[in-house]
């Protein structure tokens, strides 16, 4: 009948509102309880980091998943009882506006009456992406800005991280570094966004912490880049046609949500810089595409010029889809995918795709295989990808890129939600290892760690671990072993 409203989208996600209806609370004990069998020999820390506080000041609630303060959960296993850790990072951005009483700055998707930028063009980091262990210290970091310093154990914030001065305020600085566990540096970049001059920073440092290389290259648009990849010889960026207008993100009450312009009639392409030279550049064109994360890359071993690259390739980005009030309710398509890059040529030469396409994300890899070569993955999916209605990750995924196929796959429960990042911890010797996978049931109000046979995922959990308060959901997650405190499992030329 004419007039009539139309009909609500259907829910998937029933309950998943109570994970962002208060601020969760710091914990620092033992688990609440734990089940099933644990390994015996897991000794190390994972940790997770995710927005947690989205409220401040009366009616002031953010409503995007990236505008939460950062909040930073961790797991200690040793010889008795796991220990259990949660903590804010007290970020400035945090500080201030708790003394305040109230939101002083503009956050990701939500702007608030009066609110600023930090030095008028810059976003002030709530430090809530992901986590870095390297030369002893432990860092959380966000989207852009300089890091900060978390205690290992306690968790407590030690400071800002500047690497030895090299970070200043507008330092762009993503959350994605990679470590190159030949020569013990990392590597990182950043986007220096502007109308007339975008540029793209690529930054080395030394294993203990001081910057090698600070390299700037000019861009033809101020593309947004989340992450990028790195092989022997190359740093990789899959420059997707998404950009950003700083036009708009500079009018008052503007979010840069809002200035995110997704220009699809233009093509996608790779840009290649060559890690030896500092001068080498490759541009390849690619048919079409929008990837958020990358998987890992490497040369050839038997041809050093061809370059395997492998993405989470989507048909659309993403950033659209964190709004808190409707979760993933048009989520795009994905699939894992393998491009060939004939350096020669500066084309790419084939394309394998793994046949999953319910919105994969957040792909982690076996750390014991060789940097660019692991052959199985684990990752995220939306078992209602396509279907309209609020959604969230309920599928935990194993593939193969030998023969591209899906191996097995978990369905979480009616009304639990996978909560973060998967994390490969490897067995000893040749053992198998552990999956580890954070869970928020939304039913019950609780956060749980779940421990996966790697080898048999659809099984299910043969082991959890809950927390003593619920966990915010997250984003990526490490963990690093007691004997290894300067090299966390995700790391490699393919970290995540």
């Amino acid at each position: 009948m004419s007039g009539q409203p139309a009909p609500s989208p259907p829910d998937f996600a029933p309950g998943l509102e109570r994970a962002f209806s208060r601020a969760p609370v710091e914990q620092d004990g033992p688990p609440a309880a734990m089940t099933g069998a644990w390994p015996g020999w897991l000794r190390g820390s994972w940790y997770l980091n995710g927005p947690g506080d989205f409220q401040r000041g009366a009616g002031q609630t953010c409503g995007h998943w990236l505008d939460g303060d950062g909040l930073v959960a961790a797991v200690h296993f040793g010889a008795g009882t796991p220990r259990c850790v949660a903590r804010y990072v007290k970020s400035e951005r945090r500080e201030r506006e708790r003394q305040a009483g109230r939101r002083l700055f503009r956050s990701f998707g939500t702007s608030f009456s009066g609110d600023r930028l930090v030095q008028g063009t810059a976003l002030a980091s709530p430090a809530n992406v992901s986590t870095l262990t390297w030369d002893g210290r432990l860092l959380a970091l966000g989207e852009q800005g300089r890091p900060y310093e978390l205690d290992p154990l306690t968790l407590e914030t030690r400071g800002v991280w500047d690497f030895g001065g090299a970070l200043g305020e507008l330092s762009p600085f993503s959350a994605h570094p990679k470590l190159d566990r030949e020569t013990g540096e990392l590597w990182n970049f950043g986007v220096a966004f502007g109308a007339a001059h975008p540029l793209l920073t690529l930054y080395r440092f030394a294993p203990s912490g001081w910057l090698l290389e600070r390299r700037r290259v000019s861009l033809d648009a101020p593309y947004v880049l989340h992450d990028f990849a790195l092989s022997r010889n190359h740093a990789i960026f899959h420059l997707s046609p998404y950009v950003l207008d700083m036009e708009t993100l500079l009018l008052p009450g503007a979010t840069l949500l809002e200035a995110l312009r997704y220009k699809v009639e233009q093509p996608a392409r790779l840009l290649l810089l060559g890690r030896a030279d500092g001068r080498g550049a490759l541009t390849v064109p690619l048919e079409a595409g929008y990837a958020l994360h990358t998987i890992q890359a490497c040369e050839d071993s038997d041809d050093p010029g061809l370059l395997h690259l492998d993405v989470l390739e989507l048909s659309r980005p993403v950033y659209d889809q964190y709004r808190l009030a409707s979760l993933f309710v048009d989520a795009p398509f994905g699939r894992p995918v393998r491009l060939s890059v004939d350096l020669r040529e500066g084309r790419v030469v084939a394309r394998h795709a793994i046949g999953y396409e319910l919105a994969p994300d957040f792909a982690v890899l076996d750390p014991r295989a060789a940097p660019g070569q692991a052959e199985e993955l684990w990752f995220l999916g939306l078992s209602r990808a396509g279907q309209q209605g609020r959604k969230f990750f309920d599928q935990l995924v194993h593939a193969r890129w030998s023969a591209p196929r899906v191996l097995d796959r978990w369905q979480a429960p009616s009304q639990a939600y996978l909560a973060g990042e998967p994390c490969l911890v490897p067995g000893p010797s040749a053992g198998r290892g552990a999956l580890l996978c954070p869970l928020y049931d939304a039913l019950h109000d609780v956060s749980a760690l779940l421990a996966f046979d790697p080898q048999d995922v659809a099984r299910g959990p043969v082991a959890s671990l809950r927390f003593a308060m619920p966990l915010p959901l997250g984003f990526h997650a490490a963990f690093v072993n007691a004997n290894e405190s300067t090299s966390p499992t995700q790391g490699g030329f393919h970290a995540s």
